[in-house]
């Protein structure tokens, strides 16, 4: 194996998560007054959300107004429009079985992933959860890598990061971290290549195969 332990991000590495992120995405700006038809709003996917509002919004208090107006819907309504990729769940069983560490590295607050997680059956497979806190105080990539690879399961693994944005893959290198990306989810090619990731993977079965060196 190339790696002892592997931490996914979530929204477009595990799960499609796009048609519920976006539509509570109109709904939050349109109730924060801003017409979301004016927005490239695929440009917010993966991204903090704080990042996302106060690029928009602002200032510091609207982005929190529509962080809360965000989460109230999307707990209702956007997190049960997601779907499992391909070959996540094959993977993570492969990978499972031969004896590799899974975590998560979400900007996802950790109460929204992991009922996500749970209602998509993925949960299971995960050793180590790392996600974003409700207040601000884990709220980008590096420092959910980085509270995820203070745990005692990771202490001393080979880890790698993987992940479908800029985001994921700067924040594994922060950390020190080899990084792969995966093509299927939110990012572009040329967003991936520019990071510089120890692979590029087409699918899950790709990856898989780097990851064990088979």
């Amino acid at each position: 194996m190339r790696y002892d332990a592997v931490l996914f991000d979530v929204d477009g590495t595990l799960v499609h998560s796009s048609p519920g992120i976006l539509e509570t995405m109109r709904h939050t700006f349109r109730q924060m007054g801003v017409d979301p038809e004016t927005l490239d709003l695929n440009r917010f996917l993966g991204p903090p959300l704080r990042k996302t509002f106060s690029e928009t919004l602002g200032s510091e208090e609207k982005s929190e107004q529509a962080v809360q107006i965000y989460r109230e819907y999307y707990d209702r309504v956007g997190q049960h429009k997601c779907s499992v990729y391909p070959g996540v769940v094959e993977m993570l069983e492969t990978l499972k079985r031969s004896g590799v560490i899974l975590g998560t590295a979400t900007c996802k607050a950790l109460p929204v992933a992991l009922p996500i997680l749970k209602e998509q059956g993925l949960y299971r497979y995960f050793d180590v959860l790392g996600g974003a806190t409700l207040d601000a105080s884990i709220d980008d990539k590096p420092s959910v890598i980085r509270w995820a690879l203070g745990q005692p399961a990771l202490a001393g693994r080979r880890v790698l990061m993987v992940g479908d944005r800029a985001d994921d893959l700067n924040g594994g290198a922060a950390n020190g971290l080899d990084a792969a990306g995966v093509l299927y989810g939110y990012g572009s090619r040329e967003e991936l290549a520019a990071c510089k990731p120890v692979l590029l993977a087409e699918t899950c079965g790709q990856l898989t195969r780097y990851i064990l060196d088979t």
